[in-house]
Protein backbone atom coordinates (compact mmCIF):
# COMPACT_ATOMS: atom_id res chain seq x y z
CA UNK A 1 0.00 0.00 0.00
CA UNK A 2 1.49 3.45 -0.95
CA UNK A 3 2.97 5.02 1.99
CA UNK A 4 3.96 8.75 3.17
CA UNK A 5 7.15 10.29 4.65
CA UNK A 6 6.18 12.45 7.58
CA UNK A 7 6.51 15.91 4.52
CA UNK A 8 4.35 14.78 2.29
CA UNK A 9 1.66 13.98 5.77
CA UNK A 10 2.38 17.33 6.87
CA UNK A 11 1.60 18.83 3.35
CA UNK A 12 -1.26 16.99 2.75
CA UNK A 13 -2.58 18.11 6.19
CA UNK A 14 -1.70 21.53 5.26
CA UNK A 15 -3.00 21.46 1.66
CA UNK A 16 -6.72 20.02 3.23
CA UNK A 17 -6.71 22.95 6.13
CA UNK A 18 -7.02 25.47 3.19
CA UNK A 19 -9.98 24.20 1.49
CA UNK A 20 -13.17 24.97 3.03
CA UNK A 21 -15.50 22.10 3.95
CA UNK A 22 -12.94 19.73 3.58
CA UNK A 23 -11.37 19.99 6.63
CA UNK A 24 -11.37 15.87 7.84
CA UNK A 25 -10.95 15.30 4.05
CA UNK A 26 -7.99 14.24 2.25
CA UNK A 27 -5.82 14.46 -0.81
CA UNK A 28 -7.20 11.91 -3.71
CA UNK A 29 -5.14 10.49 -6.17
CA UNK A 30 -6.68 9.42 -9.67
CA UNK A 31 -5.15 7.77 -12.16
CA UNK A 32 -5.62 9.46 -15.57
CA UNK A 33 -4.16 6.65 -17.55
CA UNK A 34 -1.63 6.28 -19.93
CA UNK A 35 1.60 8.80 -20.11
CA UNK A 36 -0.56 11.26 -18.26
CA UNK A 37 0.21 10.29 -14.88
CA UNK A 38 -1.69 10.98 -11.55
CA UNK A 39 -4.14 14.28 -10.64
CA UNK A 40 -4.53 15.29 -7.56
CA UNK A 41 -7.33 16.59 -5.70
CA UNK A 42 -8.93 17.95 -2.33
CA UNK A 43 -12.03 15.64 -1.36
CA UNK A 44 -14.17 16.02 1.58
CA UNK A 45 -14.52 12.30 1.59
CA UNK A 46 -13.21 9.30 -0.14
CA UNK A 47 -14.96 7.75 -3.66
CA UNK A 48 -17.12 4.67 -2.86
CA UNK A 49 -14.40 2.42 -4.57
CA UNK A 50 -11.11 4.35 -3.43
CA UNK A 51 -8.81 2.90 -0.84
CA UNK A 52 -7.72 5.39 1.66
CA UNK A 53 -4.63 5.77 2.95
CA UNK A 54 -4.01 7.54 6.88
CA UNK A 55 -0.67 8.22 8.16
CA UNK A 56 0.32 10.90 10.50
CA UNK A 57 -3.42 12.35 10.38
CA UNK A 58 -3.52 13.02 6.94
CA UNK A 59 -5.93 11.33 4.37
CA UNK A 60 -4.57 10.17 1.00
CA UNK A 61 -7.79 8.43 -1.33
CA UNK A 62 -6.86 6.38 -4.19
CA UNK A 63 -9.03 5.31 -6.95
CA UNK A 64 -9.03 1.50 -8.00
CA UNK A 65 -6.81 1.92 -10.13
CA UNK A 66 -3.82 4.34 -8.44
CA UNK A 67 -4.17 1.67 -5.93
CA UNK A 68 -2.68 -0.95 -6.89
CA UNK A 69 -0.04 1.24 -9.56
CA UNK A 70 0.94 3.01 -6.20
CA UNK A 71 1.54 -0.05 -4.08
CA UNK A 72 5.11 -0.24 -3.73
CA UNK A 73 5.57 3.60 -3.80
CA UNK A 74 5.95 5.92 -1.04
CA UNK A 75 4.81 9.90 -1.72
CA UNK A 76 7.25 12.46 -0.36
CA UNK A 77 6.72 16.38 -0.86
CA UNK A 78 8.99 19.58 -0.98
CA UNK A 79 7.54 22.55 0.89
CA UNK A 80 8.80 25.69 -0.32
CA UNK A 81 8.94 29.24 1.57
CA UNK A 82 5.93 30.73 -0.47
CA UNK A 83 3.83 27.84 0.44
CA UNK A 84 3.90 25.67 -2.54
CA UNK A 85 4.12 21.84 -2.95
CA UNK A 86 5.35 20.19 -5.00
CA UNK A 87 4.90 15.83 -4.77
CA UNK A 88 7.42 13.06 -5.60
CA UNK A 89 6.72 9.20 -5.72
CA UNK A 90 9.90 6.85 -5.05
CA UNK A 91 10.02 3.48 -4.18
CA UNK A 92 9.33 1.64 -0.94
CA UNK A 93 12.51 0.22 0.45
Amino acid sequence: MLTLTQTAAEAVKEIVARVPLAEDGGVRIRDTGGSGGFELSVAPDPGPHDTVVIESGARVFLDETAAVALEDRVLDAELSDDGAVRFALGTQG
